[in-house]
């Protein structure tokens, strides 16, 4: 199978290796530094069991990758627009366009760029793992999991495609999946990801000294139940004790766990807080749903992460 990566930051550059390293063609749309490293040694993934470097197609022009059976979209939010148009392309010769971002708008934002809703799977992934310098990829967790699932209803040959990338991946190591309902498993995730960033991104500490206090633990479980409540109110098949599941998981995580929306706020780089906590307070404005920490947590992160840019390719 043949895969393009379009994003090469951690994500992306991960499990373009791992397909790489299992004799699968991957082609990366990159440039500056992470693309002269990938032409010049290959990419180089590092993880607990191990590491290695495989040799993978690199270009900063998509037209240059041909003939893709699927594109794994793996940018930051707010680098979407950017890479939108190179998943069109590729759409266009057939691909099948899986994102792997965080949020519940993505879909939407790719269809709105140019991307036809007929090539799109819903996707997401749990796992944590950084660029730690061009061309080279560390994952830091145990756990690496892909869930793939179809947007809408499709043909059976549709239904196999999908079928044959999840088992890819299961092939090279990562715990894939195909579920049956992808809006519910995106907005369990996202019930997760933006409750974590928001009280973290707000307190500006890691999960467990906030979770310590009482009002620090009743952040968390507010910011959760607000994202909740916008699933429900806009019909997504949700558990009755899906914020009590969620909390135990954010119970259960490692006292020095930090979402990524405060690792980049410490590092002065743009964070996703418009796709997070933005995202639950302007759903939750558009069906009647009051969201007062991600409202708070929207407005404070913005205005202290103005003017700054960067580079997600």
């Amino acid at each position: 199978m043949k895969f393009a990566i379009l994003g090469a930051g951690g994500v992306g550059g991960y499990y373009g290796g791992l397909l790489a390293k299992n004799g699968h063609e991957v082609c990366v749309l990159a440039r500056t530094s992470n693309l002269a490293a990938l032409r010049e040694r290959g990419l180089g993934v590092q993880t607990p069991e191990g590491s290695f470097i495989v040799p993978v197609q690199a270009s900063d022009n998509v037209k240059d990758f041909s003939a893709v059976d699927c594109a794994l979209v793996a940018v930051k939010n707010y680098s979407l627009a950017q890479i939108a148009p190179a998943a069109a392309f590729l759409a266009g010769q057939g691909a099948l366009i899986v994102p792997l971002l965080n949020g519940v708008e993505v879909v939407d934002q790719l269809i709105a760029n140019g991307v036809p809703q007929a090539q799109l799977v819903g996707g997401l992934t749990a796992i944590s793992v950084v660029r730690t310098a061009p061309g080279v990829f560390e994952r830091l967790s145990s756990f690496q999991r892909v869930v793939l699932g179809e947007l809408q209803q499709s043909r059976p040959e549709r239904k196999q495609r999908i079928a044959a990338i999840a088992q890819t991946l299961r092939d090279a190591g990562v715990d894939a999946s195909v579920s049956a309902d992808i809006t519910a498993d995106l907005w369990r995730k996202f019930a997760f990801i933006a409750s974590m960033a928001a009280a973290c991104g707000l307190s500006r500490t890691a999960i467990g000294p906030l979770r310590a206090t009482k009002l620090g633990h009743l952040l968390i479980e507010r910011a959760v139940r607000e994202v909740i409540s916008v699933a429900r109110a806009r019909k997504v098949a949700l558990a009755d004790d899906e914020a009590d599941r969620t909390m135990k998981i954010i119970d259960g995580l490692p006292d020095a766990m930090k979402p990524s929306l405060l690792i980049d706020l410490e590092a002065g780089r743009p964070t996703e807080i418009d796709d997070l906590s933005g995202a639950v307070s302007r759903l939750g404005r558009a069906c009647g749903v009051e969201t007062p920490v991600h409202d708070t947590a929207a407005a404070a992160i913005e205005v202290s992460t103005q003017n700054l840019t960067v580079d997600q390719r």
